[in-house]
């Protein structure tokens, strides 16, 4: 049987907690503090790679695409976790941005370990949100190897998709056949093998700059402010306010008016109050200008 462990930073003991089980706890959360200092130092060295990817996925996005991330485990439940925060961040449809998870929904709230092995069953998902040549898939593995991740990527390219590989071990098996590999060691766990910790924080902040360069990329972002996020509470229905007063300059009393004209329409009204026009020349200034609101207002 093969040694699927074996040379795996992810599963090599951290001698600076060798005896963490005789420390104090504030010795313990100091010194799982201190490692996960590493992470940022290590994600860096990847900033290449990372700008690689998300050069494809707004490449992906501008073609009708969609990105699908697909993982198990922590890995898993990050990618999910990603996705469903696009919609209301940045006002992207439900299905622009996806995540799969080995064991299904179910997967999300309860360990499902056994379904990572299974190739198989990446394709049956894939095949079941009818997985198309245009849609890029990022597989997410801390370990590599999962051949839930790798069946995903495996797939993808069969169909002509461009695909991503997220891992925290050096010459992974999944950054082997991937179009782009991020591969970022941030060294031993402080508890052995538990990539839910300094592995999972690597991958939710890669995928944190996955999503958020690549939305800004569609033109998705303004300055540094959310200009496409969906009105869905008061808080956010605060925030579209204030953006659009923050734009403009313009009293909260105009920003409230020029936004139900604007259908809620944070760019939109943005641009109705820029440049004084009614909801319609808006809308096509949008248009004209792919959605990008410093080319609209030009």
């Amino acid at each position: 049987m093969e040694k699927i462990l074996e040379g795996k930073t992810t599963e090599t003991r951290n001698l600076k907690s060798m005896n963490m089980d005789s420390m104090s706890i504030k010795e313990i959360l100091t010194l799982i503090n201190e490692e996960d200092k590493r992470v940022p130092e290590s994600i860096q060295e990847v900033i290449p790679e990372i700008e690689k990817a998300v050069k494809l996925v707004i490449e992906a996005f501008n073609n009708g695409g969609r990105l699908i991330y697909m993982g198990a485990g922590t890995s898993g439940r990050l990618g999910v976790l990603d996705a469903v925060e696009c919609p209301p961040t940045f006002g992207v449809d439900k299905t622009k941005v996806m995540g799969l998870i080995a064991g299904g929904e179910k997967a999300f709230v309860e360990a499902q370990e056994g379904a990572e092995d299974s190739k198989e069953l990446a394709i049956e998902e894939l095949n079941g949100i009818e997985l198309r040549s245009n849609d890029i898939v990022c597989g997410i593995a801390a370990s590599g190897r999962t051949p839930y991740a790798i069946g995903g990527i495996e797939y993808a390219k069969k169909l002509g998709c461009k695909t991503i590989a997220i891992a925290c071990n050096k010459r992974s098996k999944i950054g082997e056949i991937a179009d782009v590999a991020i591969e970022v060691e941030v060294g031993p766990e402080v508890l052995t093998g538990s990539t839910r910790m300094k592995a999972g924080t690597a991958q939710k902040l890669i995928l944190n700059m996955i999503s958020t360069a690549s939305m800004t990329g569609i033109g998705k972002v303004y300055e540094n402010l959310m200009v496409d996020l969906k009105i869905t509470n008061v808080k956010l229905q605060e925030r579209a306010k204030n953006n659009v007063m923050q734009i403009t300059g313009c009293s909260y009393e105009i920003a409230q008016e020029t936004l139900e004209k604007a259908n809620n329409q944070v760019k939109v009204a943005i641009i109705m109050v820029l440049l004084r026009c009614n909801r319609e020349e808006a809308v096509e200034r949008l248009n004209e200008s792919k959605g990008f609101i410093r080319e609209a207002v030009k």
